[in-house]
């Protein structure tokens, strides 16, 4: 069974939220288990299952048209996490759409291609609602884009399988 990794920060719970709606969408791919990871919570991070994973999906919260400190860290810090080869998309959530998190987004797309992931966010090629670079939260609106959130974990969740097909156990 092939496993995915949501891994986020959250600290007011929206960015889990987001993440949450793409658990719902990755499952919706096909026989794929997901793990939903918080980096503030150390007990949560499963280090043994990301490296497992072959898809890594990361969220973080805008903060001054930026990704999270705390996400940064890990990425600059943490090495014992092999992301190398995995698939990678990310998405951000922000307080107001012109706050940047667009530029988040794409800080977080560049470390994961120094970490030597094959990055992705499904763009124009499969169609509307485009996706860009990978789905945005507004606060007072996360409800709202659940939808968009769910079909990038499914778009994100299909491209990993057609890229690492499991074999199917024989009951022989």
């Amino acid at each position: 069974m092939m496993k995915m990794t949501v891994l986020y920060v959250s600290v007011t719970g929206n960015t889990e939220k987001m993440a949450g709606y793409i658990r719902e969408g990755i499952r919706q791919a096909g026989d794929i288990e997901v793990k939903l990871m918080n980096l503030l919570q150390e007990e949560a991070l499963d280090k043994d299952f990301i490296n497992q994973s072959s898809a890594v999906i990361i969220g973080t919260p805008t903060y001054v048209a930026d990704m999270c400190w705390q996400l940064k860290q890990w990425f600059d810090t943490d090495w014992s996490c092999d992301l190398g080869g995995k698939l990678g998309a990310a998405f951000a959530t922000a307080n107001v759409m012109h706050g940047g998190p667009d530029q988040a987004i794409t800080n977080v797309l560049k470390h994961m291609l120094v970490k030597g992931m094959l990055v992705y966010s499904s763009g124009a090629g499969c169609g509307r609602p485009f996706i860009h670079l990978g789905p945005i939260g507004i606060r007072d609106s996360l409800d709202e884009t659940g939808g968009l959130f769910r079909l990038f974990g499914k778009r994100v969740a299909e491209k990993a399988l057609a890229l690492f097909p499991v074999e199917k156990k024989s009951d022989a």
